[in-house]
């Protein structure tokens, strides 16, 4: 039986070492931070993550580097930020893959668990993907794109960028949702991706707008619908596909980029980071550099992303496993 000495000795050392915790993060951060990404410099995230490095240096008065570990569909840097010391000192940038997606396609091959070894600290912003056809194709609208595939059912291909990625599982799901029966073409990268859609080697593709703009704006490719509920600023004439057939009503497939954390990083230096990247995200420069970039900013408290990537997380398994999606790996 505890006694009341033991009670107030567990206490007292429960109260040392709050106070403890309290003082190191007063003095947050003690050295630079490092933020990883999954991926080559001058990609999306990469660009993100060298962005908010610049606001997070001048509000912490530390040197921020972001550091790039490319590979395993952005799962070596997840990894490694996955098993740093919770100290707020080495973070991660990511898209929703590495965090939520490959945990339905590697599963036991994965060597870290996102939700028990990762916590989300704050969302930078959605990437809808943009649905593209070749302008001879005779497909204007998001309706019109539907019509033609119920149309030729079992006839049209779509291109993404590879197999269970965001691109790829917003095919599927236009597939389920509306019946429709497009195959899925793979390729390596976004770029031979809508090439092909161009000349003619693919129907469609579901493509970020950051890879589809200069064929869009050189006029081979034409934009007929995006992925996101509402329509995209950069695109403001191009409709959501969850208005192209009543059977598609809530359809919704995102791309996301966002900041996170060793799982046990203590909860104040948690909201400080994502102080910082909100107030960020209100910056107008930093905000036309993600506008570029089709990137949509949207503003959410740490415990707000926490229940979105989950969300997300069940969204995207039940995906991969409806479509019976397999990588081989």
């Amino acid at each position: 039986m505890r006694t009341r000495r033991d009670v107030l000795a567990t206490v007292g050392l429960a109260v040392i070492a709050g106070a403890r915790w309290a003082r190191a993060q007063d003095g947050y951060p003690e050295r630079p931070i490092r933020i990883l990404v999954g991926y080559p410099a001058g990609g999306g995230v990469d660009i993100v993550a060298r962005l908010f490095a610049e606001p997070m240096k001048a509000a912490l008065g530390q040197s921020v580097i972001v550091e790039n570990r490319a590979g395993a569909s952005g799962m070596i840097a997840a990894a490694a930020v996955a098993k740093s010391p919770p100290d707020g000192l080495t973070l991660l940038m990511a898209a929703s893959g590495e965090v939520a997606i490959n945990q339905h396609l590697y599963k036991d091959k994965m060597s870290y668990d996102p939700p028990r070894e990762l916590v989300a600290v704050a969302l930078i912003g959605i990437v809808p993907c943009v649905v593209v056809v070749a302008t001879a194709t005779p497909v204007r609208t998001a309706a019109e794109l539907i019509a033609y595939a119920r149309a030729n059912r079992g006839r049209l291909s779509f291109s993404s960028s590879g197999i269970g990625n965001p691109q790829h599982l917003a095919g599927e799901l236009m597939n389920s949702m509306a019946g429709t029966d497009v195959l899925h073409v793979p390729y390596r990268g976004a770029a031979p991706a809508v090439t092909d859609v161009a000349t003619g080697a693919v129907t469609m593709s579901f493509s970020s707008l950051a890879a589809a703009l200069p064929l869009i704006q050189d006029g081979r490719l034409r934009a007929v619908a995006v992925t996101s509920r509402e329509r995209m600023p950069q695109l403001p004439d191009v409709a959501p596909l969850a208005e192209a057939a009543v059977e598609l009503k809530g359809y919704e497939l995102l791309n996301w980029f966002g900041l996170f954390a060793p799982a046990a990083t203590p909860s104040a230096i948690v909201a400080r980071l994502n102080e910082i990247v909100v107030t960020g995200l209100r910056d107008r420069a930093i905000s036309q550099t993600l506008d570029a970039q089709g990137i949509v900013p949207r503003i959410m408290t740490a415990a707000q992303y926490r229940e979105f990537v989950a969300a997300e997380t069940e969204k995207f398994g039940k995906i991969v496993a409806q479509a019976n999606i397999k990588v081989e790996n």
